[in-house]
């Protein structure tokens, strides 16, 4: 593995000069959020910009919402053939750990991890054979949507499930460390 990329004061090194993920395929996108007098509203994807950033494959297909509690992590897992297209807007800070699992590529073995949430909304295309975890770092429940560009268990729920959980074996390089 390789060292983290991260600021000297803790914070992802894509907050600072906003410059993208290192490792080949991995889109990561802060948010905009547009305010009126009503509230607010955050863009989570467009075609045109996964158009934009070659990435036609990663289109959703479907959507889901998950929650999350203080100090619980989801992951490491990784997909062979999903993409996953996660949002992360708030209400609560999640740290976000990308492994390089491609054995061909130029970033193999390259760890990443970033602070996304309500601190810094974004979205993060992480596509197959890159191993990813995240763990809600802040004193409320999180929400993470992600929009797949593969269906669970393909259609009518009837097929396989398109991941590898590292969490499950013991021995696994892909760790999350908790407090």
């Amino acid at each position: 593995m390789t060292e983290d990329e991260k600021t000297p004061d803790g914070r992802p090194s894509s907050v600072t000069g906003r410059p993208q993920s290192a490792i080949p395929g991995v889109l990561l996108t802060f948010l905009s959020r547009f305010e009126d007098p009503r509230g607010w509203l955050d863009e989570l994807f467009r075609s045109d910009t996964l158009e934009a950033a070659d990435m036609k494959d990663a289109k959703p297909v479907m959507g889901y919402l998950s929650m999350t509690r203080p100090g619980v992590a989801r992951g490491p897992h990784e997909h062979r053939d999903q993409t996953d297209l996660l949002a992360f807007a708030g209400p609560s800070d999640f740290e976000v750990t990308l492994w390089d699992n491609r054995t061909g590529s130029p970033t193999f073995g390259r760890r990443e991890t970033f602070v996304l949430g309500a601190s810094y909304p974004a979205t993060l295309i992480v596509p197959p054979g890159i191993v990813h975890a995240y763990r809600n770092i802040g004193d409320v429940d999180g929400w993470v949507l992600n929009f797949p560009n593969r269906l669970y268990k393909g259609p009518g729920r009837t097929g396989p499930v398109d991941e590898i959980r590292h969490e499950e074996n013991p021995q696994s390089r892909y760790k999350v460390e908790m407090d």
